[in-house]
């Protein structure tokens, strides 16, 4: 006899199989998007996708058997494929939490692509168990996915959510190197005289009331004003 659970029916599932399936969507669709409101939506998204799973009752499985998945390494690959080109050379980051960093003192390279499919694959197999509608299934795939949400994605999501953030924020002062005012020598041709220096205007004859200085093609000759 099937065994019948009460949890999923709970008003927090509810909101979180909701944010979960629009998560889903958004990333299956992101190859249509520019980087700029990709990284806009996912900064939105993705903390809302953390309080929600962190929000879910405690589920314990009730079947004998796994539930199915959905996610096939070709959907995993094609979507992480899309998401690299996507980021560019934005995708890496340098990641201090995880489990290798025990045994180095560097930080490890990471990728928003690689971080993003992780994440969409336990999402998206979630939903697809949860949708078929049979109660067993429907619990123990959402106890495995608030499982893993504790183990490995809910890390790799704050750890992404990171990188987002310098990604959008923090970018290079290219620009203001580029801006940078330059120097520029006056020409012999725009010379102007002053009682401390003289300078003339194309080399003939002027007269400077100013100062009374006198330029000749020679030189200038200033003498203090009377």
């Amino acid at each position: 006899m099937e065994k019948e659970s009460r949890t999923i029916f709970e008003k927090n599932v509810i909101e979180f199989v909701t944010v979960a399936a629009e998560f889903c969507r958004f990333l299956e669709r992101a190859e249509s998007m520019k980087r700029s409101a990709f990284v806009d939506t996912s900064l939105k998204i993705l903390p809302l996708l953390y309080l929600k799973a962190s929000m879910l009752p405690k589920c314990e499985t009730i079947g004998d058997e796994a539930p199915e998945t959905y996610v096939t390494e070709e959907i995993y690959e094609i979507l992480r494929i899309n998401l690299v080109g996507l980021m560019g050379e934005k995708d890496d980051y340098l990641d201090v939490f995880v489990q290798d960093m025990a045994y180095s003192d560097q930080p490890i390279k990471k990728s928003i692509s690689e971080d993003l499919a992780d994440i969409y694959q336990d999402i998206k197999d979630f939903i697809f168990v949860f949708q078929l509608g049979l109660n067993e299934t429907m619990n123990d795939s959402l106890a495995i996915c608030q499982e893993n949400f504790g183990m490995l994605w809910g890390q790799k999501l704050v750890n992404t959510l990171r990188a987002l953030h310098d990604v959008k924020y923090n970018q290079n002062d290219e620009e203001d190197e580029n801006n940078e005012e330059e120097y520029n020598e006056p020409d012999n041709d725009d010379y102007c005289c002053g009682k401390d220096d003289c300078h003339c205007h194309d080399y003939d004859e002027s007269h400077c009331d100013d100062h009374d200085c006198h330029c000749h093609e020679d030189g200038c000759h200033c003498h203090d004003d009377e």
